[in-house]
């Protein structure tokens, strides 16, 4: 019998319970990277002998004693260490844990976004072992050969040796900008999820679940933190417009076409909720910020009634918060709206010596010229937007809306 006919939850299961896994035997034993590598071994083992064998009736313990093995099996490798490991081995008894330890899933998140490594290799290193992903999902969603990954994970595992970190929760000192890091990895990922950088596709589904997901383990720890409140809001509030922004052939339906309808209700009120809980009592930050502005534009049930002047503020604290070109961008475009697409122009054209030729440059003055009237100039701009943007389904969005004008 196959794997899937005998249990079509198993490749989920596994993928939750590794970094479990991980966390029992990385808590129990040093050396985060061999924990890691005896992990992978058995998540293969139980690939191979579950299909024909059937599911054990404890899932999570099968794998951790496999990979405690493993583990003894490496760690004898080395002469030096092997009497006194076998030693703790034999004498501690094996913690078989029946459900997510979601205090071991906060402490690994801090642990793959350790400062040793750089921002691309803490993402990976997330989605391997907190988000359960192989090498090649991990290559696939990143559009980077799987060699790469295998050896980003595999440098940032031995950066966190070198470094001596243990599994431990980061100190006072260190948590707050520890916390910043896991935030941003997550921010990240959903981003990429949610606009790739490249390829063919406008929207990767296994990244954005991925980041909610892992930012519900946060926000499970650290509820009172409101920027995790305002992360889990953003992306909530972002993602529930997903079933509208393409056409059935993958083609890009602008914020102002879409069928509002077809939103995510549930998403849009938990967002809500979660957004208006924290803001009476949070420190402000960016990600509140941006969730809220997610949520004006999801309380609008036409696009003509999208509160612009809202928007607008809040576009102008968030850049006081986090200045970057997307926001100077966007804050222009929301200055269009209010103020009409002439000043819109003219902010673009006194900002764009600070956006360091930003890609979407000209996709916002196409947009305002085209809202201005001046359809020779919204084409031309238009066809040099597509010339310059990596995502493809942006591309041809971006090449229809000059032929249109033309």
């Amino acid at each position: 019998m196959t794997w899937e006919d005998r249990d079509g939850r198993v490749p989920e299961l596994l993928r939750q319970l590794a970094p479990t896994v991980l966390a029992s035997l990385a808590r129990r034993h040093p050396g985060f990277d061999v924990c890691e590598d005896a992990v992978q071994e058995a998540l293969l083992a139980a690939a191979r002998q579950w299909p024909g064998d059937g599911v054990p009736e404890n899932p999570a313990g099968w794998l951790l004693t496999a990979a405690s093995r493993r583990w003894i099996e490496m760690w004898r490798a080395d002469s030096a260490r092997h009497r006194r490991e076998q030693r703790v081995a034999a004498a501690e008894p094996v913690d078989v844990p029946r459900a997510v330890d979601r205090d071991d899933s906060l402490t690994l998140m801090f642990l793959c976004c350790h400062p040793a490594l750089t921002r691309v290799s803490q993402v990976a290193l997330t989605l391997r072992a907190v988000g359960g992903l192989t090498t090649i999902e991990i290559a696939r969603a990143l559009l980077v050969p799987e060699s790469t990954v295998a050896q980003r994970i595999s440098r940032a595992k031995a950066r966190i040796r070198d470094s001596g970190a243990r599994f431990t929760m980061p100190d006072d000192a260190q948590r707050p900008a520890r916390l910043a890091a896991v935030m941003n990895v997550l921010y990240l990922v959903f981003n990429e999820g949610y606009v790739p950088s490249s390829g063919e596709r406008l929207h990767r589904v296994e990244l954005t679940a991925e980041a909610i997901r892992l930012t519900r383990q946060l926000y499970d720890e650290v509820p009172d933190e409101g920027e995790v409140v305002g992360l889990l809001a953003l992306m909530l509030l972002t993602d529930a417009r997903r079933p509208a922004r393409t056409t059935a052939e993958g083609g890009v339906i602008p914020l102002a076409e879409q069928d509002r309808g077809r939103w995510d209700g549930a998403a849009i009120a938990e967002g809500t909720a979660l957004l208006s809980a924290a803001l009476p009592t949070a420190t402000i930050g960016p990600y509140q910020i941006q969730a809220a502005i997610a949520a004006v534009h999801d309380e609008a049930s036409t696009a003509s009634e999208t509160d612009w002047p809202q928007i607008l503020g809040l576009y102008d604290v968030l850049l006081t918060l986090a200045p970057g070109p997307m926001v100077t961008l966007n804050r222009i475009v929301a200055l269009a709206m209010v103020r009409g697409p002439q000043v819109g122009l003219q902010a673009l054209q006194l900002a764009e010596p600070t956006l360091n030729g930003h890609y979407r440059i000209a996709a916002v003055r196409a947009h305002l010229f085209e809202l201005a009237g001046h359809d020779t100039e919204a084409r031309e701009q238009y066809s040099l937007a597509a010339r310059t943007t990596p995502n493809l389904a942006e591309r041809r969005y971006l090449s229809d809306r000059a032929a249109r004008l033309a």
